[in-house]
C-alpha cells in the first residue's frame, strides 16, 4: 500500500495557504508531511463519532478567518457536527481539548472568544475533552469560573457527558468465564533445558481445536463474528492447561472491568496493526470502513443474546440539553 495521501493536492494547497514558503521544496514537504499527520486529538474525536452511528456529519472548521481584527473577538471551535439525536435544526460546534489532569481549564479570553462566534452562529457549543482513553462531551456551560479560569472537574464532566445520548456511546462489560480456548497438539519436542529449580521445554504445536465460552463458562463451537470481535476488545486473562499430548490456551474474562464502546474502537484497530505502528487518525477517517463491526450497538445486542456480554448501559447526562432527543 502506498503511503501517497489520497487527498495530496488539497494538502499542497493548504500548506502553501497557511505557510510562508519561501521556494525551498523541502520546507514544503514537511509541511505536508504534518498536515497529513493532523491533528491526532481531533482526528480520533471524528473517527470515533463517524463510528458510533449517529453522527450525520463531522468537520473541521477553518482556524484562518478574516477579517484579521475578528480574532480579537471571535475563537473558531475546532469541529462542527450534526447528529441524527437533535431537535430543532442546526449543527453542533466543538472545541476539542485533551488533557490527563483532573480538571480542565480555560482562559475567560478565550472562553469568551468561543462563546461568541457560537452566539453568531446560533449554535450550542460542546466541549469534547480526553482524558488519558476516556472521551467526554458536555455543553460549555457547565464550565464554571474559579479564581480567574473557567473550570470543570472529571467527575463532573462524566456525570454532564453527551456522548451516549448525542454520539450514539455505550457501556458494557464481558461476562466470567466468556473466553476463546485454543487447544494446541505437540508435534515435536524441539528444544529440553534444564535449569536449577525446572526444566523448560519447546514444542512444535498445532492448533487442532477453536472453542468458545459463554459467560456462564458452557463451550460451543462458533460465536457471530460480531461477537468474536468483541472478545478482541477485552482484556483476557490467559490460562493454561497441560497434558500429555496437547495443551489447551484459554483466554477468558474475569468479569471485572467497564468499557465504553468509543474506547473498545481503539482496541479494534489497534488488533489490525503490525506490531510497533501508531494509529494514524486522518487516515482512518479516510478509509471506507473503520472496524470489523460496522453497527456497535447491534453487535453488543447479539453478544447479550448469546450469552458473552452480561451487561449493557445506556448512559444519560445529568442535565438534559433541550437539543438532544433523548430517545435510546
Amino acid at each position: 500500500m502506498s503511503d501517497t495521501p489520497d487527498d495530496l493536492a488539497r494538502l499542497i494547497h493548504e500548506a502553501l495557504e497557511i505557510g510562508d514558503w519561501t521556494g525551498n521544496p523541502e520546507t514544503l514537504a514537511e509541511q505536508v508531511r504534518r498536515l497529513d499527520l493532523g491533528l491526532p486529538v481531533e482526528d480520533e474525536f471524528m473517527v470515533l463519532c463517524a463510528w458510533l452511528g449517529k453522527c450525520q456529519l463531522i468537520h473541521k472548521l477553518d482556524q484562518a478567518p478574516l477579517p484579521r481584527a475578528s480574532k480579537g473577538r471571535y475563537q473558531v471551535p475546532d469541529l462542527m457536527a450534526a447528529f441524527s439525536t437533535q431537535v430543532g435544526g442546526g449543527p453542533v460546534l466543538i472545541e476539542v481539548k485533551s488533557k490527563n489532569d483532573r480538571v480542565l481549564s480555560f482562559k475567560p479570553e478565550y472562553m469568551e472568544k468561543l462563546q461568541n462566534y457560537a452566539d453568531l452562529v446560533r449554535a450550542p457549543l460542546l466541549i469534547a475533552w480526553k482524558f488519558y482513553s476516556t472521551w467526554m462531551l458536555f455543553e460549555a456551560k457547565h464550565l464554571k469560573k474559579a479564581v480567574v479560569n473557567f473550570n470543570i472537574r472529571f467527575d463532573l464532566a462524566m456525570k454532564e457527558n453527551l456522548l451516549g445520548v448525542l454520539a450514539g456511546d455505550q457501556a458494557y462489560k464481558i461476562g466470567a468465564g466468556a473466553g476463546i480456548h485454543l487447544k494446541m497438539q505437540k508435534e515435536k519436542l524441539i528444544e529440553t533445558v534444564d535449569g536449577d529449580d525446572q526444566t523448560t521445554e519447546t514444542w512444535q504445536v498445532r492448533i487442532t481445536e477453536v472453542k468458545f465460552s459463554d459467560r456462564d463458562g458452557q463451550l460451543r463451537d462458533s460465536l457471530s463474528s460480531e461477537t468474536q470481535a468483541l472478545l478482541t476488545t477485552w482484556h483476557l486473562q490467559t490460562i493454561e492447561n497441560h497434558a500429555e499430548h496437547h495443551i489447551w490456551m484459554r483466554h477468558v474474562s474475569t468479569g471485572d472491568g467497564l468499557q465504553f464502546a468509543h474506547t473498545a474502537l481503539v482496541r479494534l484497530l489497534d488488533w489490525h496493526l503490525p506490531e510497533g505502528d501508531k494509529m494514524h487518525w486522518r487516515r482512518q477517517f479516510r478509509a471506507s470502513r473503520i472496524t470489523s463491526v460496522d453497527d456497535f450497538r447491534g453487535a453488543l445486542a447479539k453478544a447479550l443474546d448469546e450469552g458473552v456480554v452480561h451487561l449493557v448501559l445506556n448512559m444519560v447526562p445529568h442535565t438534559m440539553p433541550d437539543f438532544v432527543q433523548h430517545k435510546l
